[in-house]
């Protein structure tokens, strides 16, 4: 492979959504003359529209990446294609993709007469699904199956007659890890790409004495086929090898014909012990599995014996290891860290005894371990410092240290002379540990410190402080964008300042924060903080108003309580404020009032988004006309384009909404005490999204609708709602509305609709005018047993959800539009889980989703 990328046949790509992921180009040009060039004897059948006829004869490698999707035509033109070209003498055939059954069946049926084929690329659903004449392919020298996930599927026991086999990938098989019991009967076989299970799982390996890799290996006491001597006839074993089991490895001897030593392609190797450990006789094996000097990576994981083994000391002969793994040891004296010249990656776990890594611990003395990258410390119960020897740049190229549960530790190297190129610190369960003011230098982008609930973390733009006892360098946080701030003592706004990046603040139950330097001579002039999110619980309404001053260019503000129960609040606002979005969070205690009481947003005309959640009073002192009438005056700006309010049972009347014609987006969820009283009409005439729904109360969705239906607006045009969740069936499936909503509206969603059995024909006629719905939902409509009898003409339908609705019956007597694309069911019955699964086999191009 690097000599196609070296010569300029293929470019090296790394995925974006799979990190580290690497793959290969060809590029365009080099493509076009492969195609060219191979045209006469490859072919690719990429879409169902190809035609037989112009498809050369010659063809001998075949590959099929179609659409899951069938028409009659493709048939056709696969039998035409079966008497057009030599299909018994087919060289590769590559199948791609999954398909559904028909499409399985037309493909069995073309390649039913295959018999010399060479390379073989296939996905299956089950067995039945293989050609009809797989067990002959006999002269297969590359085999590649896939199955689909959670599936039971066993691979076909004929894999073992293909004796030619040089490749087998098994990498997308996602059924049994069985394997044939003759599997080793593939004498020829090199590669075989698969997981660690199926590795672990050949008997007899050793026969397969050309194979190149064996990720894990199992030492079995009771099962022939599985004895280490099996790895001593793998001669080009490379890559990597996990050995597990070892305690039941009897004697060096059986040890020794591993022959590990011999191996010089194997580049990482792991060896594993159980919980029964036999403390002499384990030391005698672990020498015994010494590997060859080329190996780069080593993991030994519990080994029972008390002694490291002669080939790590007193001298490491394993001397190009790169990455070194002890795991559960317990050894006297550890191997010389600071000898091997490359060592970059060091792990030790679970060690008892080890009090002090550095120069009098490991042999490090006179080594400062100048190419170590990467340091991992976990569960070390004895540790108590990290030391350096004096004027040793220790690991001048440290790039990552991972210390957990080391209840002892006091003491690790952030001098300036040592771990100046850290980037990566974590630090977790270490109560003793000592650090200094964090991050402890500019290289350092990515720090987390937990401690109980005394959490730090930071990523290089975000900074995330709770209940941090330890100081922080605010000299080099300079980058952060996005700091929140929970239950500190020790950080002040006159710290925050320094932050010349800061653009979002988040601060829970921090009194000192508020504090007497708050005169109004902090101004984030320097900083724009755009977002602000305080906790109000302990803030007096003086000091609120001289937090907001101090943001002047802020956009968003949420407003929050982290206290159950709290006194009553107003909030002042300044009058100058360039807010566009404000969130009222779970504030229990808080209350809006007009301006010229000294609180209120009715003035902020810059507003554009409003949220209220779970306030509960917000509306409890905003005067009303007599006999709760219209407001006095409306306590939000006409500016205002989207209002969500949830959960506020303090607003009792659509009046206070009245002036906001220039709504798109209106949410009202659980008020339920809200009436229509006041209610204008001309708030709906811009709505393009609209929820009005109440769990187990009234709900105005009704009246409000009908309200609608009654004035002038209802006319061409008048309505352009996208979105409308409500909870009355009866309320919107009317024909005045429904032809309103015919051009415009996409997605429907009842909810909680408790009264609503089934359809009426009226409301089905009004359901057929709904041209224009993409996405059709019902959520907890607990009585509703049918769906819309008419839902198969509505030809835009691609979605239906049923969310909650026991008594709803799925299969439809008329069918379903064929632009239904998706049905999910959520928490449903037995009964529904049953014609989910009838309505899979009986719509196979429809994807039906069962959710528990």
């Amino acid at each position: 492979m690097e000599g196609l990328v070296e010569n300029g046949f293929l470019m090296k790509g790394v995925s974006k959504n799979l990190p580290f992921h690497e793959y290969f180009v060809m590029h365009d040009l080099m493509h076009e003359l492969s195609r060219s060039v191979s045209a006469q004897e490859c072919l690719n059948i990429s879409d169902l529209d190809f035609r037989a006829e112009a498809i050369p004869q010659s063809i001998r490698h075949l590959s099929i990446t179609i659409e899951n999707r069938y028409d009659e035509k493709f048939r056709e033109e696969m039998g035409k294609l079966k008497g057009r070209i030599d299909i018994v003498n087919l060289r590769t055939l590559l199948i791609f993709r999954e398909y559904e059954e028909r499409i399985i069946e037309i493909l069995k049926d073309t390649f039913k007469e295959i018999k010399g084929l060479r390379i073989l690329f296939i996905a299956v659903k089950s067995l039945e699904s293989l050609p009809q004449s797989f067990s002959k392919l006999i002269h297969l020298q590359y085999l590649q199956i896939r199955s689909p996930y959670e599936t039971e599927m066993t691979l076909p026991n004929t894999l073992s007659r293909f004796y030619h086999l040089k490749f087998l990938d098994l990498s997308g098989w996602y059924g049994s890890s069985n394997l044939p019991k003759d599997i080793s009967r593939l004498v020829n076989l090199r590669d075989f790409l698969a997981e660690e299970e199926l590795h672990s799982n050949v008997p007899e390996v050793g026969k397969l004495k050309y194979l190149h890799e064996l990720k894990e290996f199992h030492v079995k006491k009771e099962t022939v086929g599985f004895n280490l001597r099996e790895l001593g006839e793998l001669r080009e074993l490379g890559g990597t090898l996990s050995i597990h089991n070892l305690e039941n490895v009897a004697t060096k001897e059986e040890a020794s014909g591993a022959k590990l030593v011999l191996k010089r392609d194997l580049k990482e190797l792991t060896l594993v012990w159980g919980r029964e450990q036999r403390t002499d006789v384990d030391a005698d094996i672990l020498d015994a599995l010494q590997p060859h000097s080329n190996l780069t990576t080593l993991g030994i994981i519990n080994h029972g014996g008390t002694t490291c083994p002669r080939w790590l000391c007193p001298e490491i002969r394993v001397n190009n290891l790169e990455t070194l793994h002890l795991h559960g040891v317990s050894w006297g004296t550890l191997p010389p860290f600071g000898q091997p010249p490359c060592l970059r990656e060091l792990s030790l776990k679970s060690i008892s005894g080890l009090r002090q890594f550095g120069p009098d611990y490991g042999g490090v003395r006179g080594k400062c371990l100048l190419q170590l990258k990467k340091v991992v410390f976990y569960d070390l119960s004895d540790l108590v410092q990290w030391v350096v020897e004096p004027n040793c740049h220790m690991s001048p190229g440290l790039d990552s240290i991972d210390c957990r549960n080391c209840p002892n530790l006091c003491v690790m190297p952030f001098s300036e002379c040592s771990c100046t190129s850290l980037s990566m610190l974590c630090i977790g369960s270490c109560p003793k540990l000592s650090l200094p003011p964090m991050p402890h230098t500019s290289t350092l982008t990515c720090l987390a410190v937990e401690n109980g609930s005394e959490t730090l973390s930071y990523d290089g733009k975000r900074l995330v402080v709770s209940k941090y006892a330890g100081a922080l360098a605010f000299h080099n946080l300079g980058e952060v964008e996005d700091v929140c701030i929970r239950d500190e003592s020790h950080i002040s706004w006159t710290y925050l300042k320094k932050l010349k990046s800061l653009r979002k603040l988040a601060v829970t139950r921090c009194d000192s924060l508020f504090s007497g330097e708050m005169d109004g001579s902090v101004v984030f002039h320097n900083m724009n903080i755009e977002t602000l999110s305080v906790d109000v619980s302990h803030l007096t309404r003086k000091l609120l108003s001289k937090v907001f001053n101090s943001c002047p260019a802020l956009g968003e503000l949420e407003i929050h309580s982290s206290l159950e129960d709290q006194e009553e609040r107003v909030l002042q606002f300044p009058s100058s404020s360039s807010l566009q979005t404000l969130r009222f969070y779970m504030s229990k205690g808080l209350v809006l009032v007009p301006a010229e009481d000294g609180g209120g947003i009715q003035d902020i005309t810059s507003l554009k988004t409003l949220r209220i959640d779970g306030c509960g009073k917000l509306f409890s002192r905003w005067p009303m006309g007599e006999a709760g009438g219209a407001p006095m005056t409306n306590p939000f700006p006409a500016s205002l384009r989207k209002l969500y309010i949830r959960e506020e049972s303090s607003m009792r009347s659509m009046a206070l909404l009245s002036n906001l014609t220039s709504l798109t987006h209106l949410s009202l969820i659980h008020c339920a005490n809200l009436t229509v009283d006041g209610f204008n009409p001309l708030i709906t005439v811009n709505l393009k999204g609209l929820e009005v729904w109440n769990s187990g109360g009234n709900s105005p969705a009704e009246v409000l609708l009908s309200e609608v239906a009654r004035t002038k607006l209802m006319h061409a045009g008048s309505f352009q709602l996208d979105r409308l969740n409500v909870d009355s069936i009866s309320a919107v499936l009317v024909a005045p509305i429904c032809t309103h909503l015919s051009a415009t509206l996409h997605e429907l969603s009842f909810f909680d609709d408790e009264r609503a059995i089934g359809f009426t024909e009226e409301q089905e006629n009004a359901f057929q005018l709904l041209t224009s719905l993409e996405k059709l939902g019902f959520y907890r409509c607990k009585v509703l047993q049918s769906r819309p009898q008419g839902l198969h003409r509505l030809s835009s339908l691609k979605e239906l959800v049923v969310n909650s609705c026991p008594e709803l019956r799925w299969l439809p007597e008329q069918g379903f539009p064929t632009s239904l694309q998706a049905l999910h069911l959520w928490f449903g019955s037995a009964e529904q889980k049953q014609q989910a699964e009838k309505l899979k086999e009986t719509y196979p191009d429809l994807h039906v989703h069962y959710h528990h």
